[in-house]
């Protein structure tokens, strides 16, 4: 049975969408069948960041005008075959399409894929209201930041009012020097808050914006890094797996410690 999972947040700029990305590209590669679901009309990103933009030739609006098929506007992934993309149209407003028109067209993907992810924009209003109308799942995504938690914490309420139960947290763009120095909220001050189950933590990287530049995810990406280790441990837990959480501590035995304890030493 498929499982369809709405990524969302409440606020802009959080990496709703880096999140889905990588997220549907790292359970494809783990031999899952997946459709990821731009539900944003109107400002449509999810194609960008899989690098799929040029190959959308049709779009959900013109699935539920009936002016194609579902299967013509699904556009495949080259690099992974295992992924699907359903564009959003970048033409139309968020009221183009109802949530039951939405429900209807995630419930046929549902036939045909293990799992559904559904990107959703900023906001709760209809937009909101159209990516979480078939959802099952939900997994909120935040940066250490008060608005964004407050924000998210207003999302959470309202999946369980849409009786989404099942909810996880991903905790993004961490930095570990800003938490140690109070400067930032700590995961476990964001857990705290939120009190749903947390799904993953995945640090600051700048490489996301060069990823997010050329179109590759960086779960493809043949250098490794900690932001895309991340995501494919997300992906792990999502499949049930149980993985252990980055070490993203900074490191404390750096040159003033180590010269603080030479100097400690010698007075005593």
């Amino acid at each position: 049975m498929a499982r369809i999972i709405v990524v969302t947040s409440g606020k802009g700029g959080v990496g709703k969408t880096t999140s889905t990305a990588n997220l549907g590209m790292a359970l494809a590669k783990l031999g899952r069948s997946v459709a990821v679901v731009d539900a944003d009309f109107g400002l449509r990103n999810l194609d960008l960041l899989l690098g799929l933009e040029n190959r959308i030739v049709y779009t959900a609006v013109e699935v539920i005008a009936g002016e194609c098929r579902l299967e013509q506007a699904l556009v495949k992934d080259k690099r992974q075959p295992n992924l699907v993309l359903l564009p959003a149209a970048q033409n139309r407003m968020k009221d183009a399409v109802s949530a039951e028109q939405m429900k209807q067209l995630v419930n046929i993907l549902a036939e045909k894929y293990d799992y559904i992810l559904i990107d959703s924009p900023a906001g709760i209003e209809q937009g909101f209201q159209n990516a979480i109308a078939a959802a099952q799942e939900g997994v909120i995504v935040t940066t250490p930041e008060i608005a964004a938690v407050r924000d998210a914490d207003r999302v959470v309420g309202l999946l369980e009012a849409h009786n989404v139960k099942r909810i996880h947290l991903i905790v993004n763009r961490i930095r570990p020097l800003m938490v140690q120095a109070n400067d930032m909220m700590s995961v476990q001050d964001v857990r705290e808050i939120l009190a749903i189950p947390l799904l993953g933590v995945v640090p600051d990287d700048e490489r996301v914006i060069v990823s997010t530049n050329r179109g590759e995810p960086l779960v493809l990406s043949e250098t490794p890094s900690l932001a895309g280790t991340a995501y494919e441990n997300i992906a792990r837990r999502l499949e049930g797996e149980k993985v252990e959480f980055l070490e993203l501590n900074p490191p404390q035995d750096n040159f003033f410690t180590r010269l603080r304890r030479l100097l400690t030493a010698k007075i005593m």
